[in-house]
Formats: C-alpha cells, structure tokens, sequence
C-alpha cells in the first residue's frame, strides 16, 4: 500500500490503491467542490535573475571578457552613475556574476529569499570567498539574438556572498559559487488564482465559487472585513493569501479547492457524516480531514473525535486539520507527532506555527529542549513564524546581516546556522564554551587565536595602517559578538564555527540547516496494536506531501 498525496494544484490527496472502487465510492458525494472545476494559478515559483558585480575580493577577480553578460553590467553600471565603470570591472577585487533567486507562491512585496550567484562558465575568476554582492536589479531574462532582454523588475537583491566555508581551495566549483541568504527583496505580491476548466467557465459559476470561498475565508483591510477571493472573469478568480496559510500556501489551495461550492445545511450534515466514517480509516483520514477543515467550523467536531481515535495516521490528520481551524485539541497530539514520528514531523511542526493558542506556543517551547536537533530547530523556526517579536526567539540583528540568538534552553547545548531562509545563528543553551589552545579564522582579516589551554582568548582584525586586538572569554557568545563587532559578516562567524568544530574546540553539537525533511517514509506496522497477526504484509508507505513553504530552502520570507 502506497499513500500518494497530490501537489499543489490536487484536490486533495490521493489514496493507498486499497479497494479503489470502494474508496471511489465512499468519497465521491453529490456536493460540487471547487475543485471539480477549477485548477490553481500562480503556484508555481518564478525565476528572477540579473548580471551583477562582486566587490571585496582578495585578488581573486578577472576583467570580464567582452560579451552580452558585460554589456549589460556596464549599462546598468551607467545608468546608476557608476563613474568609469570599466577601470572597476577590471580591477582583481571585483567579478561579474550571475544571480538568480526564485520568487515563491503568494509571494508579498517586501518579503525576502535568497539568491545563488555563479561565475560565468568561462571565467577567471578564481574564489567569491569573502565578497559583497552590489545591489542589482533581478527580472525575468531570457537570451535573443546574442542579447540579454529582460522583463518587469520583479525583486532587487544584495548583501554578503556565504561560499561554502569547508570548501577546499583545490575545489574551483564550489569556489565561483555562494549563497545570499535572504538577499533577494520582492518588489511585488503575488496573488493566487484559480482558473476555471473551459468546460465550465461562466460568469455564475465564477462568482459562485467567489462566494463559496469567501464565506469560509476573510482577512481584515484596515479594520474591514474582506474575503480573500475576487471573481475576476467568467474564467478566473483571484485569491489572496489567507494570513494562517502563510507558511503553507499548498496546504491553502488544497483547502480552497475543497470548499463545496454549493450546499445546503441538510447536504452538509449528511457529507460531515460521510466523511466521519472516511476520517477513521487510515486510507481515507487525510482526505477527510481537509474536507472537514475547509468545512469550517462544523467539522471541528467530527475532527475532534478523530484526534481521540487509535489510529495514528488518523489523530495526526485529525490534528493538522484541527491546528488551521485554530483549536486548542490539536496542540498535544501534533508535538507528539513532531516528536516520535518523522514522517509527519514537518507537517505537525508547521501546523502548530499556524495557531494562535497558548497551548501550541507551549508545546513548541518544549520541543527546543528534545534529543532531536531536526525537532529543535524545527520548533525553533515555527515558534519565530508564530511570533518573531516573542523574547523567547527574537533575538538580535547583527550589522543588518544576520539574525542573532540565544536561547536559555535544557537539553544538550548546540550551535545552529543556516545556508538557506535567512542568515541566522542560534545557540541553543546559554553558556557555551570553546576549548583552548585553539587557532581559527574568521573571513580574510580576523584571526581567533588563544594559545594556553584554560585561557582567555585573543582575537585580531588586520587592516591597512590599523590593526586591532581584544582579548575575551571562552564564551561562545562572547567570541561570535565580538568578530562582529570588529567588522565580521555572517560568512566569517559561519567560518570560524565550523573550523572550530572540525578541529574539536566547538564541543557542542554544531548543525547546519537541521531542518525536518518531507517524504519520508512511515511504517504503519511499527505502530500497530497488539493482536494484528504477524503474518500480515505491512510495508512503509510515502508521506509525500508538499512541503510547507516554512521549511523550504527557497523561500526566505522574513
């Protein structure tokens, strides 16, 4: 038995080949959805690029050979009053490049996300270590006639380039290639849609499921209650992202597309009841569950009883639908999902960033001190998603680069950065301690170094005609607080956490985006009561659901 869930731009989920006539049958009901006549729009994401300069190499640059690529540096260059443009380009400080970021579904203006930035393929550029991306403007290219056109101005991307910093100097490719994290900035929204098969297309039918929509789901304008989706033409219907599936706009078009788009109180008691018996088997749960979520309240009910069930298939569905529908009921059983249950821990952790309750804000506080580094900084990000303004994961802004925590967390103490979302450090427990003697480097120009075991720590910035040194504690914290002040970017404090775990003076657990992963499988027979006979074949199935934009390497909204 495989379950297969659909992607974006599925009703809703498809189910394990067990008795498909039956299953056709009980799921099938005489109520119109949605999604029987409409398929999303706009959940695709959208590439951006642009041809931009690197500054802040150390000699590792070229002067870029003549072609298209130049050519429209230099005019960009111009038109931003760039003086002698070409004496800049040739110096060995700087390089051309090619930027590209991808633009999310429900995209807002102003949102954030991050940028790849490559060497051209015939180059001489030999390292982007330690460089800055100047400000560029990022559109749709495409390539015609040897030139370079370019569409609508999309976004506009800057900031501190993050090489891989265990890149060796013999690995040329992953040396002419870096990361901005979170320096790409929409210029634009991003609605969704939904279009209309042509079949089915007209002016009533249209505004019917604008109706339906908007009965089940509004946002405040100023103060004025508005629904989220506007009839634009017999064929298309523009959504607006609903704020509890911000995180999660697959989640939000499979809803959508799950709204009856007519019915009567007598026709929606009977399909809740129908879809109360669905709800309890393992092979239809997770369909069920987001029919009753995009019923609205009446199915918290019937829900409710699901998270009581045994079945753990069906008390995770059960809650997941639960959390968007803001209950209370689905705050325990979604941690004890993203606790014990891999497979579904993505999903329950993102459903839990969606509530608004006390209660998923106190089961997320408990998970930062678990075993699992993936349940923990999984909890960590969606208590930040909850809440970025909470003491608890706010924070600090270190020079307008990087975010910054602290967490006085129990549990084993470990140290948490990312290479994708957004450039952050997090320590999970206070202080935390290098081991001495120890020699590390943070960027071109900071050196770390305490030469006695048990001793203070001296750390050095090299400049021209200024050089300046402090001496500090062990302290984890005071080291990294300290690099930044004298002047080192992300990619330097990401640098020196990495030697110093390689050479073992880092002794707390050292990640790199633990982040919970999708599609993992789950074995059914792992979980099953006592009594089922052991001869029965019980092989794992995929959860292949889409993945919550919250845990998505793309997306860097902020």
């Amino acid at each position: 038995m495989a379950l297969v869930v659909c992607l974006a731009g599925c009703a809703g989920p498809a189910l394990r080949s067990q008795s498909p006539e039956d299953i056709s049958e009980a799921i099938d009901s005489k109520t119109r959805l949605v999604g029987d006549v409409a398929r999303p729009y706009g959940n695709n994401y959208i590439k951006v690029e642009s041809v931009a300069l690197v500054t802040g190499l150390s000699g590792t640059g070229e002067d870029p050979a003549p072609s298209p690529q130049r050519a429209t540096l230099l005019h960009e260059m111009q038109t931003r009053g760039v003086q002698d443009p070409n004496t800049l380009l040739a110096s060995p400080n700087t390089a051309l490049v090619l930027v590209r970021g991808f633009l999310p579904p429900g995209v807002q203006k102003g949102d954030r996300f991050d940028l790849e930035v490559q060497t051209p393929s015939r180059t001489e550029t030999t390292s982007l270590r330690n460089g800055w991306l100047m400000e560029c403007r990022m559109t749709e290219l495409e390539v015609l006639g040897n030139q370079i056109h370019d569409g609508h101005l999309l976004a506009t991307g800057e900031g501190a380039l993050l090489v891989d910093p265990a890149a060796a100097e013999s690995d040329p490719t992953a040396l002419k290639r870096a990361r901005v994290l979170g320096g790409g900035t929409a210029l634009k929204t991003r609605n969704l849609g939904l279009v209309l098969s042509s079949e089915d297309k007209s002016i009533q039918l249209s505004s019917q499921i604008g109706n339906a929509i908007n009965r089940r789901f509004h946002t405040f304008n100023h103060g004025v209650k508005k629904g989220v989706a506007n009839p634009k033409t017999d064929e298309f219907v523009e959504l607006a992202v609903h704020p509890r599936y911000k995180d999660n706009i697959s989640r939000y078009l499979r809803v959508v597309r799950s709204i009856a788009i007519k019915e009567s109180v007598a026709d929606q008691a009977a399909r809740i009841n129908i879809l109360e018996r669905q709800l309890t088997d393992h092979v239809s749960s997770a369909t069920a569950a987001l029919r009753l979520e995009a019923i609205g309240q009446d199915g918290v009910p019937t829900l409710i009883k699901g998270i009581e069930e045994s079945d753990p298939e069906v008390r995770f569905y059960s809650a997941e639908a639960l959390a968007y529908l803001d209950r209370r009921e689905a705050a325990a059983p979604l941690a004890r999902a993203a606790r014990d249950e891999p497979a579904f821990r993505v999903y329950a952790l993102a459903a839990l960033s969606a509530m608004d309750e006390v209660a998923a804000y106190d089961e997320l506080r408990n998970l930062l001190e678990v075993a699992s580094s993936e349940t923990r900084y999984g909890a960590f990000r969606s208590l930040w998603a909850l809440n970025p303004r909470d003491p608890l994961v706010k924070g600090e802004m270190f020079a307008d680069q990087f975010s910054y925590h602290v967490l006085k967390t129990n549990g084993p103490p470990m140290v948490h950065v990312t290479r994708s979302f957004r450039p952050e450090v997090v320590l999970f427990g206070e202080n935390q301690r290098f081991e001495t003697p120890l020699i590390l480097e943070a960027g071109k120009l900071i050196m770390i170094n305490a030469p006695e075991a048990d001793g203070n720590i001296k750390i050095s910035r090299f400049g021209v005609g200024k050089d300046e040194t402090r001496w500090v504690s062990s302290s984890v914290d005071e080291v990294i607080r300290t690099v930044v002040e004298l002047g080192g970017t992300y990619p330097d404090v990401v640098q020196l956490l990495q030697q110093a775990k390689a050479n073992h003076s880092l002794t707390s657990r050292f990640e790199v985006d633990a982040i919970p992963d999708s599609g993992l499988p789950y074995n059914r027979k792992q979980h099953e009561e006592d009594g089922v006979d052991p001869q029965q074949n019980h092989p794992a199935f995929e959860v292949t659901n889409p993945k919550p934009e919250l845990f998505s390497a793309r997306n860097g909204k902020r």
